[in-house]
């Protein structure tokens, strides 16, 4: 498989991903609001493992197309179904960060035959209490005038190891929200709710492994956050040390062998 850029037409849309390397699919889904290119660092590491990794912008998000009717957990989740079905690769290890686990989710308890495990990083898999703070700073993000600017600034607290990359990274996302039709891309993520993946929980049967940053600032306490969803999954909990929401992006080798570990896991 080569690693260029494919599409899958869906209606209301044209979702965009890269496909790349040969033998057991992994299937990549980034935080909302940023690019499949979260997966520079961990995709080649997944590839020397032997894997096939595919990864996927999220609506309105780098190569996917902008427009779409809505954006969120949910609307990802049905994405990623027809994403499986299309690449009709069997069962897929599904990596999913922040809504993106939310997704995975969705997706196992809904075809649970689609899913071999799921990598629920920094997961966000129902809906937290937002403090004043967190609330006025979702409200001025669905400003499409200012949602940009506050968005970029806010961004860097979510990796705060950056990678020496980070600086292009962020211009490229940055870059993403300027092209035609993305004005109001930010305001439709800040009305999204996780609560449909949290009423599946119970639902899924898929071998299940949580990473969590122990610095990632989106919860009060997210080691405790990390297990409670492992509790509601029956699920393993891996820890990073001063990772903040993109564990991945921040300690890739770390993730990988924690990956890596849990897929051989699931033939033993």
């Amino acid at each position: 498989m080569s690693g260029q850029t494919q599409y899958l037409d869906l209606p209301g849309g044209r979702l965009a991903y890269d496909d790349a390397g040969d033998g057991p699919l992994v299937v990549c889904l980034p935080s909302m609001l940023d690019l499949r290119s979260q997966y520079r660092f961990l995709k080649p590491l997944l590839l020397d493992a032997g894997y096939r990794v595919v990864t996927v912008d999220q609506r309105g998000m780098g190569d996917t197309s902008a427009e779409w009717d809505e954006y969120g957990s949910t609307p990802l989740a049905r994405d990623l179904l027809a994403l499986l079905r299309h690449l009709d690769a069997g069962p897929a290890l599904v990596h999913g960060c922040s809504n993106g686990a939310a997704a995975a989710v969705w997706v196992a308890a809904e075809a649970p035959e689609l899913i071999s495990g799921l990598v629920l990083s920094a997961p966000f898999v129902r809906d937290g209490k937002a403090g004043f703070a967190q609330k006025l700073t979702v409200a001025l993000m669905r400003i499409p005038g200012i949602a940009r600017p506050l968005y970029m600034s806010y961004y860097p607290k979510w990796e705060p190891r950056p990678p020496a990359d980070f600086a292009e990274h962020k211009a490229r996302l940055n870059a993403s929200f300027k092209r035609p039709g993305r004005a109001r891309v930010i305001a439709g993520y800040m009305s999204m709710s996780h609560a449909e993946a949290e009423a599946r929980l119970d639902r899924v049967a898929a071998p299940t492994l949580v990473i969590m940053g122990t610095a990632d600032i989106d919860w009060p306490d997210p080691v405790a956050e990390a297990e409670w969803v492992a509790g509601r999954l029956d699920a393993e909990v891996v820890l990073v040390d001063g990772a903040g929401h993109h564990p991945h992006v921040e300690f890739p080798e770390k993730v990988a062998e924690a990956v890596r570990r849990f897929h051989g896991s699931l033939a033993s």
